[in-house]
């Protein structure tokens, strides 16, 4: 073995290792790009977010600001998480390039659809929370809170709120995704996956009722996107299972 033989895993690596770092960099600066942009209207995206509760308030009824910097942080946080959520699909496409040379082809073939499905399924998640969940489950509790109390709630208490709400409804709109993959990697058959349906149904409850407020109309709707979300992931997986064999060769 010649020496330039013997130097080329070093070499390999050292080249992935330089890839890598010029990809988290272009994601990074992307990344603080976006979020300088937002910082001049970050109150105004504030006051969009703010809009569901604000709708199902008293006359007269407004926030509040109980740590004196919250008015300041509050929206610079809100407009950080929006960066990265208006950054995802070009930090995805930054981890897609960086692992798509080492991929097979029918690796490939799969995997920019899913990608694409999970961020679409995200948004679409967090979209759901935003314009159905939020409203309802202020006016919930604005008709369950005792007589003589007045809510106004904190901005910063409402902020980590929503934004806990946003995760959890766009991660468990991932359900399609994961369970594609987890055919995809042999763990389960589509079979399997409706003989399990009654057992999911209680473990979707079970996740509700973790991840969400606790109250009963956050968690049933969160609930019941999940099992039609399994359903559609069910049909979806029974469609790759069936695909020949020879379509998912290299």
């Amino acid at each position: 073995m010649s020496a330039r033989d013997e130097n080329f895993p070093e070499e390999s690596l050292i080249g992935h290792l330089i890839e890598l770092r010029r990809r988290l960099l272009r994601g990074v600066a992307f990344l603080m790009l976006v979020f300088v942009a937002l910082l001049p209207v970050a109150n105004k995206l504030y006051s969009w977010l703010a809009a569901p509760m604000l709708a199902k308030l008293p006359v007269g009824g407004h926030q509040i600001a109980i740590d004196p910097l919250s008015p300041f942080f509050t929206p610079i946080k809100l407009a950080f998480f929006a960066a990265l959520m208006l950054s995802m699909p070009f930090l995805i496409y930054q981890a897609w390039a960086f692992v798509a040379p080492g991929l097979y082809k029918h690796e490939k073939r799969y995997a920019l659809p899913l990608l694409a499905s999970a961020v679409t399924l995200f948004y679409a998640g967090c979209a759901f929370a935003y314009y159905l969940v939020l409203p309802m489950v202020f006016a919930f509790l604005q008709r369950v809170t005792p007589v003589g109390v007045e809510a106004m709630p904190d901005i910063t208490h409402y902020l980590d709120f929503v934004l806990v709400l946003f995760l959890a409804f766009g991660a468990s709109f991932e359900v399609p995704v994961a369970v594609v993959v987890l055919v995809l990697l042999g763990l389960v058959t589509p079979q399997q996956l409706k003989e399990a349906r009654g057992y999911v149904v209680v473990g979707i409850f079970i996740v509700a009722a973790v991840i969400t407020p606790p109250d009963a109309i956050s968690q049933l709707m969160l609930a019941l996107p999940m099992m039609l979300l399994y359903e559609i992931g069910v049909i979806a997986a029974g469609f790759v299972a069936s695909r020949p064999a020879h379509a998912t060769e290299s």
